[in-house]
């Protein structure tokens, strides 16, 4: 079992807030304290990885989905003797891409013209699995979470997310376990990458989790709680 001091932290992802990780906290909570990060506010990766180290004392199980497991990476790299277990949840290491900046200004551009919930519209479809744009639940409480956001946040993460490091190299001197977790139907940050991620550590495996696209915490809470359980309680 995880040590009683443990704290287990749910890095949530662009736009998202604590309520992405509410299907996990519940069965989460039977196995240390958690703690759930912010990422408004800061306008790098850096910055909000530090700010989780300075809130959370003593060893951690780091939990990082999308945004957040690349702010994952960076508390790897600030305090990587306090990280007991990482979770790379639909996310990636490496750094932006050349056709990247255009996209992600575009929208902060909509955000300011036209509101969160136009951002919300023109961002949320491609993240969920094809079979499951259509519930109506689970799209609403996604756009709900999202328009809690507001165009400044918005506007920062974006660039936090660009001028972000590539922490391929990182991942082989991460000396923990490491478990990365892709929905099978996630396009913007497939299985493949993960699997790369896993390649270059030194104690690193992969899950899948079938039907389920970028937004897997909200889209598969309960497969995804099975797995993490199982993770922590083998650490």
């Amino acid at each position: 079992m995880p040590q009683k001091s443990l704290t287990i932290v749910l890095i949530p992802g662009l736009m998202n807030d604590g309520w992405a990780w509410h299907g996990v906290i519940g069965p989460l909570s039977r196995l240390g304290a958690l703690f759930i990060a912010r990422t408004d506010g800061c306008d790098s990766l850096a910055a909000m990885a530090s700010r989780i180290a300075q809130s959370v004392s003593g060893p951690m199980v780091v939990i990082g989905h999308s945004m957040g497991g690349r702010v994952a990476l960076e508390l790897a790299e600030q305090a990587k003797e306090r990280i007991v277990g990482l979770v790379l949840l639909d996310t990636g290491a490496a750094g932006p891409s050349a056709q990247e900046a255009e996209g992600r200004l575009k929208l902060a551009a909509l955000a300011r013209a036209e509101g969160m919930a136009s951002v919300a519209r023109n961002w949320l479809p491609p993240m969920l699995a094809p079979d499951r744009r259509d519930d109506r639940a689970l799209v609403d409480g996604i756009t709900a979470m999202l328009l809690r956001a507001d165009a400044d946040i918005f506007a920062a993460q974006q660039q936090a997310l660009l001028s972000r490091p590539n922490r391929l190299d990182l991942l082989a001197s991460i000396p923990c376990p490491i478990l990365a977790v892709a929905g099978s139907e996630d396009r913007w940050s497939p299985p493949a990458q993960h699997q790369e991620m896993v390649d270059r550590a030194p104690d690193a495996r992969l899950e899948v989790v079938a039907g389920a696209g970028h937004m897997l915490p909200v889209e598969a809470p309960e497969k995804l709680a099975e797995i993490l359980i199982r993770f922590i309680r083998a650490l």
